[in-house]
């Protein structure tokens, strides 16, 4: 695994369009058979999906069949964004304005701050409203709508309003050529925000029940959907109608020297990272946790966590200044401080623009953090 990893990082071949993360089709996180998609134990309480059946999907066929179980479920639920009309630039609509009309799954013009603002009036009327932002990187010109209107419509209006049935989803971070306006992570931006809920799943099996609990949540909710994913995790995904839980993170790997924190994308390097760290410091034990969910984010999980092994470790694509990780950072020392064994390490991208040929190293690899995880060990 960690061999092949290595091999496919040294490769001269360019990536295809979607990008290429190496590790991915070996994970342990990977649910590839039948039986480890269903022994979830968040699944237990869906009795129709423990006892039902499941279909090989990559990420936006698992995003694609969420969204096509709430279009046949909810007659009010529209799906609307930039091209999303013939299946969008990553595919993830395909064959959905065909199956259930083009007055439900359509194209709007190339306005963010429009599609952002149509998907509030939606919301407001009744209407379960799913809007596609092209890229996360364009999400800037909606910031205001989002932020100054979907965010506060409840609070303003005591309650009597609300936008609660809008989910906006939008592709993020790196592919490793997209360069500055195609591989932002801007998770941290909408994080400052009371009201929203922000959502970043890692596979198939999470991308599914995750933007099925979003579309369904009470209140607005950006579901940011790593890129690199679309195509490079492939799973067993349960057929059915599931939810996984919102705001709760999940606990990947159990240890007791240190905890690695990562979201979306950065898990599988951080689980080579840690095979790496392992080899160089042997008998190990390293806790990995799925965040998940960045805003709210589950902080009892994490310093229960800080408090049994003493380390803490982040990595994200995000820059560094103001990251989420910095949050994170903040609340542990809070809460663990007696705790810490160590200064808590961020393993982020750097405070500059996303460099086109230089990307590949402006993100945290398996290196970085195999090295970060050797300095917080050694401290």
């Amino acid at each position: 695994h960690l061999h092949t990893t290595l091999r496919c990082q040294s490769t001269n071949s360019p990536p295809p369009p979607e990008g290429f993360l190496p590790g991915v089709a070996n994970s342990a996180f990977i649910r590839g058979t039948h039986h480890d998609a269903l022994r979830n134990p968040e699944l237990a309480e869906f009795a129709e999906i423990v006892e039902g059946e499941t279909k090989k999907m990559n990420t936006f066929q698992a995003i694609n069949d969420a969204m096509r179980i709430v279009l046949a479920a909810d007659d009010t639920a529209c799906i609307f964004g930039e091209d999303v009309a013939f299946g969008g630039v990553f595919r993830c609509t395909m064959g959905l304005a065909e199956m259930f009309g083009r007055d439900r799954v359509f194209n709007t013009p190339l306005s963010e701050q429009g599609v952002a603002g149509f998907g509030i009036g939606m919301a407001t009327m009744g209407s379960t409203a799913i809007a596609e932002i092209q890229f996360a990187d364009y999400i800037f010109p909606a910031f205001d709508q989002l932020v100054n209107e979907a965010a506060k419509y409840r609070y303003r209006s005591g309650g009597e309003f609300n936008v609660g049935s809008l989910c906006i989803r939008t592709p993020c971070g790196a592919v490793g050529h997209g360069a500055h306006y195609h591989s932002q992570s801007p998770e941290a931006y909408f994080a400052h925000t009371p009201g929203l809920k922000i959502v970043i799943p890692r596979g198939p099996i999470q991308a599914k029940g995750l933007l099925l609990a979003s579309i369904r949540d009470p209140n607005p909710v950006i579901f940011m959907e790593p890129k690199i994913l679309y195509r490079a995790a492939v799973e067993m995904v349960p057929v059915g109608d599931y939810e996984l839980p919102l705001g709760k993170a999940e606990i990947l790997i159990p240890g007791k020297d240190l905890t690695v924190v990562g979201w979306g994308a950065q898990l599988y390097v951080l689980e080579n990272a840690i095979q790496l760290a392992k080899k160089r410091m042997p008998g190990l034990s390293v806790e990995l946790i799925d965040l998940r969910s960045i805003l709210p984010w589950d902080v009892e999980t994490i310093c229960n966590s800080v408090n049994k092994t003493g380390r803490l470790l982040i990595a994200h694509e995000a820059p560094r200044t103001q990251g989420f990780a910095a949050e994170i950072a903040s609340t542990v020392m809070e809460r663990c401080f007696l705790r810490l064994e160590a200064p808590i390490q961020r393993l982020t991208s750097y405070d500059t623009p996303f460099p086109l040929i230089f990307e590949k190293f402006h993100v945290p690899d398996m290196m970085r953090c195999a090295e970060g995880i050797e300095r917080v060990m050694k401290f």
